[in-house]
């Protein structure tokens, strides 16, 4: 407890602290503490606002080999699509009708979306809906092509470092990638004006308290806008296809503490979160999370932007999602705010 005390009131600790107060997450006390702090923070900085992200995942193509990932390069059973830039304003159109103020370009690193088809997609939406936030996740780029996007109008950029400890990294990623590279992107990112977004898994094979306390340490120093975790879920077609899914108790546990390291920051309730648990978005919620990713992409190509297995939401229409979500978001006392949901400065 005297953990968990230090770190309500400095907002920080030391690595070893940080391992040491993850050992003891499976205590009710400890958890139920950092959960009200966390949520209590959450009311302080956003009131009962749950900001809503309207996703477009528009290629499952990849050039990467992540030993983790579903539409790897490698996986020859993924049924590869790409949208057209028409699909894309579309989703854009609808989602706008249903009172998206953010979209959130996702796919994966696919050269055939050079850098100048991206920059006028982006160009293209914010022309269109001057009044929405435009969101990219498309992993590691060179600094140029990042500028290019930022100039275009993107506000935000999603690049989760997955882990901050080099050891790690190699174990779920191929020697042509490396943790240094990735982090020196988020900084990139962070001198270029963009609203930031990093994280990892939870409970990715090899894992430790002391990787998770890295990560943590590395949050604090980073300073990110927003923070995505959610519980390593394994696909089938990789090689950790047997591996043991990451816990729902921890993640939400590692919520709350992210919400009290850093308090302003944008924190979602995953889809993973829901896939291994029906409640796991409301629990999030109640753990100190205020964002929610629905999902605008074509019904038809949902189930092929397959990360890990089982994902929710791959069949439902974008309206109906919402209908679903407004609902469940209001059951934990919150409410489904439909504006761009900044960071708080």
């Amino acid at each position: 407890m005297e953990l968990v005390q230090k770190l309500i009131e400095t907002h920080d600790l030391t690595k070893d602290e940080f391992a040491e107060l993850i050992r003891a997450s499976e205590d009710p006390g400890t958890a139920g503490l950092l959960g009200e702090e966390a949520v209590k923070l959450r009311k302080q900085y956003y009131g009962d606002k749950v900001f809503t992200r309207g996703l477009i995942e528009f290629t499952n193509y990849c050039k990467n080999n992540c030993y983790y990932c579903g539409i790897r390069a490698g996986n020859k059973n993924a049924d590869r699509y790409r949208l057209t830039k028409e699909e894309i304003l579309e989703c854009c159109s609808q989602g706008y009708a249903l009172g998206y103020r953010t979209f959130v370009l996702q796919g994966g690193e696919d050269p055939w979306y050079t850098d100048e088809k991206i920059a006028d997609l982006v160009r293209t939406i914010k022309s269109g809906y001057p009044d929405c936030a435009v969101t990219l996740s498309i992993g590691e780029k060179p600094y140029e092509s990042y500028r290019l996007f930022r100039e275009a109008g993107a506000d935000r950029y999603l690049l989760r470092h997955e882990t901050a400890n080099e050891e790690h990294y190699g174990m779920l990623h191929p020697a042509s990638m490396s943790l240094k590279v990735r982090k020196q992107c988020l900084y990139d990112l962070k001198e270029l004006g963009y609203q930031v977004g990093a994280g990892f898994m939870v409970g990715s094979p090899w894992q430790t308290p002391e990787h998770i306390a890295e990560d943590l340490v590395f949050l604090k120093e980073l300073q990110p806008q927003m923070v995505g975790i959610g519980p390593f879920i394994p696909h089938h077609d990789t090689r950790f296809a047997e591996e043991p899914a990451g816990s729902v108790p921890l993640t939400l546990f590692l919520l709350s503490v992210i919400r009290i390291l850093l308090p302003k920051v944008l924190l979602p309730a995953t889809t993973a979160l829901g896939t291994m648990d029906p409640l796991g978005r409301e629990k999030g919620l109640l753990a100190g999370a205020n964002v929610v990713m629905p999902n605008l992409s074509p019904v038809r190509t949902r189930k092929k932007y397959e990360l890990y297995d089982n994902k929710i939401c791959t069949g439902e229409e974008s309206a109906q999602c919402l209908g679903c979500l407004e609902r469940r978001v209001k059951s934990v006392g919150c409410v489904l705010a439909k504006e761009r949901g900044d960071a708080v400065q």
